[in-house]
């Protein structure tokens, strides 16, 4: 009779690294709810003392996993170092998604999905999806408010808008091509709100 080999653990430094891309990779492809601490301890190659040492409860690793996604999705003003695009580009950016692979589930915004996984307002993850949603428009509000639109706070949630429409779309759809639909009634959004503005600001 074969022993049955035990299952081999990584140690040392990065395990919390390794636990935070074990949930994105299994949040994102499958849920929050329908995603166990054994298997991400399983994923992550880590034992579940290990696990809870670093997060001990479930909540907790979501809080950590919604916030550091939060950098790589709001929009952003390039750095000094690099070329400044025009703010009717950085508005615009925000739907210049990257084609999914076919065998990979389009899952669209993470916030939407937490917000839909957790639907109770007073849960600490609904808290977060609804604080980035609002950072979110409020940052298309600032750059929209830095050419002079007339209305940016209006301009701002039109695009938040369009944004969460085309992702919820593409999630059910499984595909990231409702963005580039998304894109083209933002650039009619943006240029409407533009034209008064002059092409020496835009």
């Amino acid at each position: 009779m074969t022993e049955t080999q035990p299952v081999r653990r990584r140690r040392g430094r990065g395990a919390r690294e390794r636990i935070l891309r074990a949930a994105t990779e299994l949040f994102t492809a499958q849920g929050i709810n329908a995603t166990g601490m054994d298997q991400l301890s399983t994923v992550a190659e880590v034992s579940k003392r290990t696990l809870y040492t670093h997060f001990p409860s479930k909540d907790e690793l979501v809080g950590a996993y919604l916030q550091s996604v939060v950098d790589a999705l709001l929009p952003v003003h390039p750095s000094p170092a690099q070329p400044t695009p025009s703010p009717r580009d950085q508005l615009l950016a925000v739907f210049d998604w990257k084609p999914t692979e076919t065998t990979a589930p389009f899952r669209g915004c993470p916030f939407l999905n937490v917000s839909v996984e957790v639907p109770d307002p007073g849960h600490f993850a609904h808290q977060l999806a609804a604080a980035y949603k609002r950072e979110f428009a409020r940052r298309l509000t600032d750059i929209a408010r830095e050419v002079g639109v007339a209305d940016p706070v209006t301009l701002g949630e039109q695009l938040a808008l369009l944004f969460d429409g085309a992702a919820a779309r593409g999630t059910v759809l499984n595909s990231s091509h409702t963005g580039a639909c998304a894109r083209s009634i933002a650039e009619l959004l943006v240029d409407a709100a533009l034209a008064d503005v002059g092409p020496a600001s835009a």
